[in-house]
């Protein structure tokens, strides 16, 4: 007779890697791509400074010696550290269900006083003159506007308003949505920019493809929203690539690095000595219309800054500012050349008497000697 074999107990379902927790939370949370791969690296980092070990077999003063490793090791800057210390902590808080503990003696990174790197008026024209084609559109976009790099990639067809002659930034820094003006000057270019993206997209629809990105569950309740034209970038890609998250062969928005790239080799054709980026057109935008006389809080809601003291640092760079102070040298400067002046009339004055004195010598009248009488 045929025995029956014991039955095995089911076998328990296969708990995740870390690091996919990780980005199960941060997705949870729809934390942008940018964050999951910054948290992600930070981890990584983490257990490899402590040999490897699991982060739930360590608490506070481990995240404590890797902090100050940071700071006193690797030098890094004051916002790479707090970067790490974010990573951290939502790892302990959301994934491992902890409370890390207090930091204590952690060595913080300095952080420094920086001023913006600014253009002037004529050096900003110079360097909007030496971009070509759409790199200055997207150029002249952000300096009559202030937004952002990513928020100029991320802009999409409907976020232009021709009609009221403004520009909807959505989802800025903290997650915030403002509005920016639209510049005339730039209509006439956009509306030929947005005529582009409609034949790229038709084209893409003609061959299978024609579906973008679209934030939060929205793919889900609108399903056929992904290929609608509205929802395209205004500044698409070249090419289409895979969305590292859903797998889909998309057409995503032109990468920043294209135009960083674009506005360095502008900066160096237009002989400008500063270290410019795409963020300084964005400083020369705040900073000129409070030169303009601007009220600071028009300027905090066009920037979209949650405090005002962030945006008061461009009061530091304006011309109405230190530069417009006349420093002790300016006075001292004009004194010497007062005296200088004084010194010349001086000589000026005793050489004209001199030269009047010897030509009184010389055109004086001569009277001739009497003659003796001769016997």
């Amino acid at each position: 007779m045929e025995t029956l074999q014991p039955l095995k107990p089911p076998a328990s379902p296969r708990k995740p890697k870390l690091l996919d927790q990780l980005r199960a939370e941060i997705r949870l949370r729809h934390y942008s791509i940018r964050t999951e791969r910054s948290y992600c690296d930070w981890v990584k980092r983490y257990c490899h400074f402590h040999s490897f070990r699991h982060p739930d077999e360590m608490g506070a003063r481990e995240i404590t010696a890797f902090l100050t490793h940071l700071a006193v090791r690797e030098n890094v800057a004051a916002s790479t550290q707090n970067q790490a210390l974010n990573a951290l902590v939502f790892l302990y808080k959301h994934v491992l269900k902890r409370d890390p503990g207090e930091f204590h003696n952690v060595v913080r990174a300095k952080r420094p006083a920086k001023l913006p790197v600014v253009l002037s008026l004529d050096e900003t024209a110079r360097l909007l003159a030496n971009l070509d084609g759409i790199r200055r559109i997207m150029g002249e976009l952000m300096y009559a506007t202030g937004i952002r790099i990513i928020e100029l990639v991320r802009l999409r067809v409907k976020d232009i308003d021709f009609q009221r002659n403004q520009i909807v930034v959505r989802e800025g820094k903290g997650q915030k949505d403002r509005i920016a003006p639209l510049p005339p000057e730039l209509v006439t270019d956009l509306h030929k920019q947005i005529r582009k993206v409609k034949g790229l997209h038709e084209k893409d629809l003609m061959e299978g493809y024609g579906s973008v990105y679209l934030p939060y569950a929205l793919a889900k309740k609108y399903p056929n929203a992904a290929r609608e034209f509205c929802w395209q970038y205004v500044f698409p890609s070249s090419k289409r690539s895979v969305d590292p998250r859903s797998g889909e062969t998309r057409r995503h928005h032109a990468y920043e690095s294209v135009m960083q790239k674009a506005i360095k080799s502008a900066t160096r054709k237009a002989g400008i000595n500063k270290m410019v980026h795409a963020h300084s057109l964005r400083h020369s935008f705040a900073t000129h219309l409070l030169e303009e006389g601007r009220d600071i809080r028009t300027v905090q809601e066009l920037l979209g800054h949650k405090d005002v003291r962030t945006t008061q640092i461009y009061t530091h760079v304006t011309q109405s500012g230190p530069q417009a102070i006349r420093t002790p040298l300016t006075r001292a400067r004009a004194a010497q050349r007062r005296q200088r002046v004084t010194n010349i009339l001086d000589v000026l004055a005793t050489g004209f008497a001199r030269l009047r004195t010897r030509i009184a010598e010389v055109c004086a009248p001569t009277h001739p000697q009497p003659r003796e009488a001769t016997p």
